[in-house]
């Protein structure tokens, strides 16, 4: 194979466009870009970097290292390029490793990195024995930018480092090796040596844990170095070594905890911030609780000093704490990008009340850093990032402050009352404290520890709530805005209907005091207020009716006071505020205030500006709650709604033609019509004149939307379906046999993750189509078996989440009581399951019609019953009717028939079963069914 050379044109070309990257004018760095993202369908593109980045020693250092970024950038195009472009580059690459220029050489390094992680290292072996032996060179500079690569690659992908190369595993040689540098007298070959023993931790790498106890050993060693980069990567290891082996630190755990603690306490704080990561590691694996609460009286106070603002900090946040900054304008580096669209989802309240009659246990959440639930196996789709607000309250960066309160929050979730207990007087002292530092840092304790300790901690609330509402007049904005985070996590207590006491002393001097805070003239504070408003609409939901004149009034006031960046949040308090009281918004008054602003700002946006999507998600709630007394604002809205989903699947159709063009933003074509449903569900046939007339027609657009690549837009496609469905069918039904094909086609038994919530739609509005169509109407009797033949499957699925299991449920329920007939022979399949997926369900319409569908399916087939009145199965279907609140009258006829039905015809063997029932099932169908 001829080794590549550069052909001089080629050459000339691609560094002429680095020397004219370095230009400033945007315009010719747009041309640049483009030139350069054409550079790289040449299969040779990356040779050129590389020769100009190890050969070209007479250009400047600045335009061979700008080389070696885009050969770093570019790396993967190694996997495509012949062979002998591959080969020259590896070589060029580690020629110029050895280059005098410490710039050169850095590039180099950026450049091996990424390669050995393209490649791997079972395919560029040579790369990594170089590195190795440059570690034994006795020139300390190549010494250290071997080990920084090294480091890197450890870090970035040990799995790949984990392998055997021609019968021989690398590591076992560099780990021994790596052990012996730890003694190195140079601090950063020292920091090297143990950073990279601890990136094979978690990967539960052997070749590492052949050596444990020397890997341990070498980490007591080195706990008192001199160097804070050694100390912090020490701690980093017992971090990694807690998380994955932790019996090897139990037998040491009081000196390990002693350390821990001395280091969390580090005047470096990299070095504190790693030490502080080891508490909340531990406070996460539940099975170490035993080890950490003797430690509870020394960690909780450490944790709590932690929390106290430093002087970096300060610095970090001086604008903010500035008193009156709400007339400055927001830097848009300010604003942290949102991600909006995800979809209008379907789903439905469980019943809190215990489950012991069906026997089942109740689920246990899990709990993750914030203590908030985590993913369950069935429960994907529930999955909430709402406590993110947790990790952005301070600032953004993560740091020891930060950690401090994220370990906090699990100790409180893990040990609730004990570390109340340890932590009562220090709490004290700091909340009555002269210094602000001291009072702000105590009331961001007492917000982590609101959901872990709220049973210990309520006792104390009628002195705690009027402090903070109190506090909210200190005259710092950092100390206001902490306050309204904290009382935000304590709103549900105030806002519980208890008594008119609790109400008037704690539930509206809350809701008054942080009205005061979304117009206080700070914007951190502003933000605070904004957002912890928000969720004491949230948990105050139809109490807060009425205020609404006042509420509204000062909201109002804030479009008129509000930057940039916390307008974005005004409108999210708007939508949630519309959420919680509903159709009380109807009020003209309401309207009146409320609505000119609102247009004033939509009249504002163009219809490709970011904010409009913010505000299309706050007036889909707006819409949904004024009703019909949104009327005389719908035709505007429908009409840009219409236009924005034209616009966009225009955008998408150029894309997918012109793959090289940037793929469409989503969200805007998500937020309209989520919007349109709103509009559906609030206005109803009222908007038939607007469908009808549309150009293009939204039937059409919407059938479409239905076929769309990207699953958030089905999701909220097919949501809308079932909304004109129930509330405009008459114009849906033409539509129906083009759009039937899309929505059975989403009904997957095991979706995709992300495909979760599309189909969770789909199968929600087949169930409120079908219910539309009526009895045996002959039209949709087509589209029966292909339904149930997709329904039933996710219904049996054990692996779908639970949430699908119910929708699908609820829709073979209501196809069945329109077509029983052709669904009724399929009950021995489902029966049970359809039983178990629902008996939780809160009390509602569709569950209603569902359980009149199941009750219609067993009259037309009381032999394909029989079929399955197993003792498990009859307990299922029992627990399943006496877990109803208040079903409706023909309802509860229905169950009533049935009971003695089965009763009647065999009065022993029904006798027999119903006796190995748990005693309240039998109780309730006794005392309700006479049964």
């Amino acid at each position: 194979m001829a080794p590549w050379t550069p052909q001089p044109a080629g050459l000339q070309e691609i560094l002429q466009t680095i020397h004219e990257s370095t230009a400033t004018s945007t315009t010719v760095q747009r041309n640049i870009t483009e030139k350069l993202n054409q550079f790289t369908r040449a299969p040779e593109y990356i040779a050129y970097l590389a020769y100009i980045l190890s050969h070209m020693t007479q250009e400047e250092d600045r335009i061979r290292t700008i080389a070696g970024y885009l050969l770093k950038n570019n790396a993967r195009l190694i996997l495509s390029a012949p062979a002998e472009v591959g080969e020259f580059v590896k070589e060029a690459v580690l020629s110029a490793f050895n280059d005098s220029s410490v710039m050169i050489r850095n590039a180099a390094s950026q450049d091996i990195v990424a390669f050995l992680g393209v490649l791997e290292p079972r395919n560029w072996p040579e790369c990594l024995q170089h590195l190795v032996l440059t570690l034994d060179s006795t020139d300390l500079d190549r010494q250290e930018a071997a080990f920084n690569a090294l480091e890197k690659a450890c870090e970035d992908y040990p799995r790949k480092m984990d392998v055997e190369i021609n019968g021989a595993r690398p590591l076992d040689f560099m780990i021994p090796k790596f052990l012996a540098l730890s003694d190195h007298p140079s601090a950063k070959m020292r920091s090297h040596a143990v950073a990279c023993l601890s990136y094979f931790v978690p990967i539960n790498c052997q070749s590492l844990f052949v050596h444990i106890d020397p890997f341990i050993a070498c980490l007591f060693k080195r706990a008192s170095d001199d160097d804070p980069s050694v100390r912090r990567h020490v701690c980093q290891a017992l971090v990694l070594l807690l998380a994955a082996r932790p019996e090897k630190l139990m037998p040491e755990m009081s000196n390990v905890a002693q350390y821990m603690l001395y280091s969390t306490k580090d005047k470096n704080e990299n070095v504190a911030l790693e030490a502080c990561e080891f508490w909340l590691t531990f406070a996460e694996d539940q099975e170490l609780a035993p080890y950490l609460h003797p430690l509870l009286d020394q960690v909780g106070p450490t944790l709590l000093d932690c929390m106290v603002y430093g002087d970096d900090d300060l610095l970090w946040l001086e604008g903010d704490a500035e008193e009156d900054n709400a007339a400055v304008p927001d830097k848009e580096t300010d604003i942290k990008p949102r991600h909006y669209g995800g979809g209008k989802g379907h789903g439905f309240e469980r019943d809190p009340n215990d489950n012991q009659e069906g026997g089942s246990e109740p689920r246990q959440p899990k709990l993750g850093a914030y203590g908030q639930e985590l993913l369950d196996d069935d429960d994907d789709d529930d999955y909430d990032l709402d406590d993110e607000e947790f990790a952005d309250e301070m600032t953004t960066e993560w740091n020891l402050r930060k950690c401090a309160a994220a370990a906090l929050d699990v100790l409180a979730v893990r040990f609730s009352g004990d570390l109340l207990r340890v932590l009562l007087g220090p709490l004290k002292e700091k909340l009555w404290s002269n210094d602000w530092l001291q009072r702000e840092s105590g009331i961001l304790a007492l917000g982590a520890m609101a959901e872990g300790c709220i049973d210990a901690i309520e006792p104390h609330l009628p002195t705690l709530v009027p402090y903070l509402i109190n506090t909210l007049a200190d005259p710092k904005p950092l100390v206001r805005s902490i306050t309204c985070w904290t009382l935000g996590r304590y709103a549900s207590w105030c806002t519980q209907p208890k008594s008119e006491e609790h109400k008037n002393q704690y539930f509206i001097p809350t809701m008054e005091g942080l009205l005061r805070m979304v117009l206080d003239n700070n914007k951190r504070v502003q933000e605070a207020g904004c957002s912890a408003f928000a969720t004491l609409e949230e948990d105050a939901g139809p109490e807060l009716a009425p205020f609404l004149e006042p509420v509204l009034r000062n909201l109002v006031l804030a479009f008129d006071k509000y930057q940039h960046k916390n307008m974005l949040i005004l409108y999210d308090a708007v939508g949630t505020l519309a959420d919680a009281v509903g159709r009380a918004l109807q009020n003209p008054l309401y309207v009146d205030i409320l609505m000119p602003p609102l247009t004033g700002k939509w009249a504002k946006l163009k219809d490709d500006d970011e904010d409009l999507i913010p505000l299309l998600e706050c007036l889909a709630s707006v819409t949904i709650a004024m009703g019909p007394a949104f009327l005389p604002y719908a035709g505007p809205v429908f009409t840009r709604c219409n236009n924005i989903i034209h616009t966009a699947l225009l955008q998408y159709q150029q894309f997918q033609q012109n793959p090289d063009l940037n793929e469409p933003d989503k969200s805007f074509l998500v937020v309209a019509l989520d919007l349109l449903s709103g509009l559906i569900q609030g206005l109803g046939m009222a908007l038939e004149p607007l469908i009808t007339e549309s150009q293009p027609n939204l039937l059409t657009l919407l059938t479409v939307c239905l076929k769309h690549p990207q699953a958030p837009v089905r999701q909220s496609a097919y949501a809308l379906v079932g909304d004109l469905a129930m509330g405009c069918f008459g114009l849906l039904r033409p539509a129906m046999p083009g759009m039937m094909q899309e929505l059975i086609g989403q009904l997957d038994p095991e979706p995709k993750f992300e495909f979760v919530s599309a189909s969770n739609n789909a199968a929600w509005s087949v169930g409120e189509v079908a219910l539309r169509y009526g009895r045996d109407d002959p039209e949709f009797q087509q589209w029966v078996v292909p339904l149930i033949s997709r329904l039933i499957p996710i219904l049996l699925h054990p692996k779908s989440p639970r949430s699908l299991h119910e929708n699908a449920a609820v829709s073979i329920g209501r196809i069945g009581l329109m077509h029983p007939a052709l669904v009724a022979p399929h009950l021995p399949e489902f029966a049970q399951s359809w039983c178990q997926a629902l008996y939780e369900i809160r009390d509602n319409e569709e569950k209603d019609s569902a359980f009149r569908g199941l009750c219609t399916l067993v009259q037309a087939n009381p032999a394909g019953m029989a079929k399955v009145r197993c003792c498990s199965s009859l307990l299922w279907f029992c627990n399943s009717i006496i877990r109803w609140n208040q079903p409706s009258p023909e309802l509860n006829n229905m169950f009533q028939t049935l009971l003695q039905g089965f009763k009647q015809h065999d009065e022993a063997g029904w006798a027999a079963q119903v006796a190995t029932f748990p005693p309240i099932i039998q109780e309730r169908l006794a005392a309700r069914y006479g049964v």
